[in-house]
C-alpha cells in the first residue's frame, strides 16, 4: 500500500533529520529561502520529516489509521488508478497545506514547518467524506461521530489560525479543506452518498 511506503519514507528521514540538522533544514519548509533562493521542493519535503518523536508520532499514527482504509475505498471505487488518486491526496494535501503560508510569510525569514500534518488531515478529510457516520474517538476515547469531529476540527484549526504557538493551524485547515475538495473532484458521487449517510444516521438517532 501506498500508505505504508509514505509511512517508511517519512519515518526514516525524520529519524535521520534528527540526527542532522544540516539535513533538516535543507528539507524544510522556509518560505523566505524558498522564495528567494527558488527551492520549491521544500513544499513537498517538509511533509517528510518532523520536529520531534511526538510530532512523528501523531502524525504516522492518524496516517496508519486511516490511510489504509482510504486507499482500499479508491481501491473498490477508481481500480488500477486508486493509487494514483491516494498519490494526488497526499501530495496535493501537502501543497494546499503550504501555498496559503508560502505568500503569508514570504518575507519572514524566521518562519519554518515541517510535519505531514496537512497532508493527514487531506487523507482523514477524505474518510470522514466517505464515511460520515463513522464512529472516531474523540481524544482517542469519546466515540463520537466522523462528521462531527470533523465539524468541530475545521472550526478549531479556523479559530486557531491567529494563534502565536508555533503549530501551523492554517496548514491543517487547508490540508483538510483539500481533502474534502479532492475526494469530491475524484467521484462527485461521493457528495449525495455523504448526504445519503447523514440523513439514514438521523433517522436511526430518531427511530
Amino acid at each position: 500500500m501506498i500508505t505504508n511506503i509514505i509511512l517508511g519514507i517519512s519515518v526514516i528521514l525524520s529519524i535521520m533529520s534528527f540526527q542532522n540538522q544540516e539535513l533538516f533544514r535543507k528539507l524544510a519548509f522556509d518560505p523566505y529561502t524558498t522564495i528567494r533562493n527558488k527551492e520549491y521542493y521544500r513544499i513537498v519535503t517538509h511533509a517528510f520529516i518532523h520536529g520531534d518523536w511526538m510530532h512523528l508520532f501523531v502524525n504516522m499514527f492518524v496516517l496508519y489509521q486511516f490511510g489504509g482504509v482510504v486507499e482500499s475505498m479508491f481501491e473498490y471505487d477508481f481500480g488500477a488508478k486508486s493509487s494514483l488518486y491516494f498519490i494526488t491526496l497526499y501530495l496535493g494535501g501537502v501543497a494546499a497545506a503550504s501555498l496559503p503560508a508560502l505568500k503569508k510569510h514570504g518575507d519572514n525569514p524566521y518562519y519554518m514547518a515541517v510535519g505531514a500534518s496537512g497532508a493527514v488531515a487531506s487523507v482523514l478529510f477524505s474518510f470522514i467524506l466517505m464515511r460520515p457516520t463513522a464512529m472516531l474517538g474523540l481524544f482517542l476515547v469519546i466515540p463520537i461521530p466522523a462528521v462531527v469531529l470533523g465539524v468541530l476540527y475545521l472550526w478549531y484549526e479556523k479559530r486557531m489560525s491567529n494563534a502565536n504557538d508555533r503549530i501551523a493551524h492554517d496548514a491543517h485547515y487547508w490540508g483538510a479543506i483539500f481533502g474534502i475538495v479532492a475526494t469530491l473532484a475524484f467521484r462527485p458521487q461521493y457528495g449525495i452518498e455523504f448526504v445519503t449517510q447523514i440523513i439514514a444516521g438521523i433517522q436511526g438517532l430518531l427511530t
